[in-house]
């Protein structure tokens, strides 16, 4: 049997409620598609309430086609640095570069251009998500189960914006991410996804089809720069990049 969205839906919303998490998904039922997870990620989404806040996008290689999750306002941290507790089971860090969109791109019959995409930009930020999930083990199913699973989405912590950012170029940006003090990450670029302009322009389409669009002051990271790093509750973590400067939460 492939996907039931009720069914598959319903085993993550109820782990989410605080039931034991999954070791797999339940007997009987496959994610075959992109199509599949997706319609399993809006139908968790819509179950739990509250407005799209921003999205997470990313890619695997520069040409592979990107993949996305939204983001709810109730996991999206702009105003804030302490990570709730209870709020996430795993803590991954992961540090990344997050982009506002200072106006909305609703849904139009011509793809939005790279010129488009970028003119609608407001501002760029410093973030860093937490990686969490709703299975035992992160990482452990295969990757349409995870993309389901809202692409293993557990919080997103911004910093201040950068209004003056059409200089930044991403694949030549410094990266330091620090834990407790010590550096985990010292390097330039470390986006597997290549610009993430490209991963910008592909989701103001995804998110046509499945959100009426991408809204107003939405933001959106875009694939970590790092590794994923795990950490136990009460980590001090800090992500630096040279031209964004530094956001420090404690998790």
């Amino acid at each position: 049997m492939t996907a039931s969205v009720d069914h598959l839906a319903g085993s993550f919303l109820r782990v989410r409620s605080g039931a034991p998490p999954l070791a797999r998904l339940p007997e009987g039922y496959r994610v075959v598609s992109a199509a599949d997870a997706y319609a399993v990620q809006h139908e968790t989404i819509r179950a739990l309430g509250g407005r799209i806040a921003g999205w997470k996008v990313g890619a695997r290689t520069p040409e592979a086609e990107p993949f996305a999750a939204p983001i709810l306002q109730a996991t999206l941290f702009d105003d804030t640095t302490v990570l709730p507790p209870g709020l996430c089971r795993h803590i991954g860090v992961e540090a990344e570069i997050a982009y506002r969109f200072g106006r909305a791109l609703p849904p139009r019959d011509e793809p939005y251009t790279t010129a488009e995409i970028r003119d609608a930009i407001a501002s760029v930020h410093t973030a860093i998500e937490i990686v969490d999930t709703r299975f035992v083990t992160p990482g452990s199913q295969p990757a349409l189960d995870h993309l389901a699973d809202q692409q293993s989405h557990g919080a997103l912590f911004v910093g201040p914006a950068v209004a003056d950012w059409q200089s930044l170029v991403p694949l030549e940006e410094r990266v330091i991410l620090t834990i407790d003090g010590k550096v985990v990450a010292d390097h330039v670029g470390g986006n597997s996804a290549g610009d993430p302009i490209r991963t910008l322009v592909w989701l103001a389409g995804h998110a046509a089809r499945y959100a009426g669009g991408l809204a107003e002051g939405a933001i959106v990271t875009t694939g970590s720069t790092t590794s994923t790093i795990f950490v136990a509750p009460g980590a001090r973590v800090s992500a630096t990049f040279a031209h964004l400067g530094t956001l420090s939460i404690t998790c």
